[in-house]
């Protein structure tokens, strides 16, 4: 029930909804191991169960997550008249560390974008989407999820459905505009044949659309082909558009709004990016740096 609230009320994505049913089974697991309901768990028991999953090996922001997932639980309990008063109320995760996000260098993407083999169907198709994941920042499931429709080459902007279904204008680029002209006239006939479908991007194999473990393993193939030995996943490319964007000057708030983020503190991850502008910033112009 509770999870039909977010689904419906909410309206969290699908992958929120797997996360939380996920935190939700762990949940349940404890008290089940306990052999107390779980409306009769406790603040203590709470505290407990915070313990063992950090026992288990999961990081400060992984369980952190979790607490904020069974904290909403119990408010709903209480808000369905459930139980009188929430055990989560008081119940406090470990503090979260933001990570830096992991991203490309301008060599390094302009080396992956040049890996795929153009002379095929299936290559034009991998170049269009990596131009366009750089070029926009796109989520994979944004990618995956993008129809013939949503694409307007001759103004140069998609629209892009995000989390909870909201959309949002995105300008694609030169480059990136180009590359998917030449995919959807040469790359996608091929790839679709006489079947139909709406989805931009599609598999070569049933011509329906890329799902986002086919996207991630292209990915990674192309990256090893160009010689990129870090890590490259597509939130690596959002972050890079992110970094790369903030490293000439684009401001924080135009950034929030081209990545789809709701509020400004998600976009602050990349603070790193304004603290080291700053310190140049700083050194080229105090009379006395």
């Amino acid at each position: 029930a509770y999870l039909d609230h977010l689904r419906v009320v909410r309206r969290l994505a699908d992958n929120s909804l797997v996360a939380y049913q996920r935190d939700l089974i762990a949940l349940a697991r404890f008290a089940a191991g306990t052999g107390t309901p779980l409306q009769a768990l406790t603040l203590a028991d709470l505290e407990g169960f915070a313990r063992s999953l950090a026992a288990d090996g999961r990081s400060p922001r992984s369980v952190a997550r979790t607490i904020a997932s069974v904290r909403g639980f119990y408010r709903q309990l209480v808000l369905n008249r459930t139980i009188d008063d929430s055990p989560a109320a008081d119940l406090r995760a470990p503090r979260a560390w933001p990570a830096l996000p992991r991203y490309l260098s301008l060599d390094e993407v302009e080396r992956l974008i040049g890996a795929p083999d153009v002379s095929s169907p299936r290559g034009l198709r991998d170049r269009a989407f990596v131009e366009l994941l750089y070029a926009t920042g796109m989520r994979v499931s944004e990618l995956c999820g993008l129809k013939l429709g949503d694409l307007d080459l001759e103004v140069g902007v998609l629209t892009c459905t995000g989390k909870g279904h909201k959309q949002r204008i995105v300008p694609i680029g030169a480059q990136a505009a180009e590359w998917l002209r030449r995919y959807l006239a040469e790359g996608r006939p091929a790839l679709v044949g006489t079947r139909r479908g709406s989805a931009v991007f599609v598999n070569a194999r049933l011509g329906t659309a890329l799902s986002r473990v086919a996207v991630w393993k292209l990915l990674k193939q192309h990256a090893r082909a160009a010689g990129v030995t870090r890590p490259v996943t597509p939130h690596v490319l959002r972050h890079s558009f992110a970094t790369h964007m903030l490293e000439r000057g684009a401001d924080l708030r135009a950034i929030q709004l081209l990545l789809g983020h709701a509020d400004v503190s998600t976009t602050q991850i990349y603070t790193h990016v304004l603290e080291t502008r700053l310190r140049a910033v700083y050194e080229q112009f105090h009379p006395r740096a």
